[in-house]
């Protein structure tokens, strides 16, 4: 299977999400939708990952009307497809939601508890029940016509389906060296770097284990 990962940026990779798709044995693509455009081929699969930029910024970065155009050709033809943060709310407003700040940010550790409908989606079923989650957005949106909500923090929704498209406002992708890299980009985010990162090295390791995960559960179910 041919996996097309969508990026935004130079720090916001497939991190572990690589691990996973190789050691199932499929190929990943990567491809940076603000320096190439939007892809030409057709994937068998789509990861649409996360950015510094916010989901109706289209003013600003042009290259995001041709994105959301994209993948509402993605939706329609049945595409399968994850969403990462930024992802996430992409493929939501691609699917006619609205995207709009949060009332306040999820930057750092944050719990997460999965929806009673979660148990029957074979992704989000690889998740516990509840979680602390590596969270790094300003930003939400309403739950796309026809989805089905799998998981919520206190402030928004952190995971849905739609169709053969899932997303997750979570990082479950993001390796240590990503997170210095975040930190080294936007530290005013965080309040108190030094507790961030002291509860960043005693939880990586286990979450990037989640993260594996999570992408296998996508890649076998779709």
């Amino acid at each position: 299977m041919r996996v097309l990962a969508l990026t935004h940026g130079p720090n916001v990779g497939p991190g572990v999400f690589a691990d996973a798709v190789r050691s199932d044995g499929h190929e990943l693509v990567e491809h940076e939708l603000p320096v190439s455009g939007v892809p030409q081929d057709e994937p068998d699969a789509i990861v649409v990952l996360g950015g510094a930029m916010h989901p109706d910024e289209e003013e600003r970065h042009g290259w995001l009307l041709p994105e959301l155009r994209y993948l509402e050709e993605q939706l329609e033809r049945g595409t399968p497809m994850l969403g990462v943060c930024l992802g996430s709310q992409l493929i939501a407003r691609a699917a006619g939601a609205r995207v709009f700040r949060a009332d306040e940010a999820e930057v750092g550790w944050f719990p997460v508890e999965l929806t009673d409908a979660a148990a029957a989606d074979p992704v989000a079923a690889s998740l516990p029940a509840r979680f602390d989650a590596f969270q790094w957005h300003h930003y939400t949106h309403d739950l796309p016509g026809g989805a089905v909500e799998l998981a919520r923090s206190s402030v928004c929704t952190q995971a849905y389906r739609l169709g053969r498209a899932w997303g997750v406002q979570f990082h479950p992708e993001v390796r240590a060296e990503q997170v210095e890299a975040w930190l080294a980009e936007d530290l005013d985010d965080i309040p108190d770097p030094a507790v961030f990162r002291e509860a960043t090295r005693e939880r990586i390791e286990g979450w990037n284990d989640l993260g594996r995960r999570l992408c296998g559960a996508f890649l076998n179910t779709v």
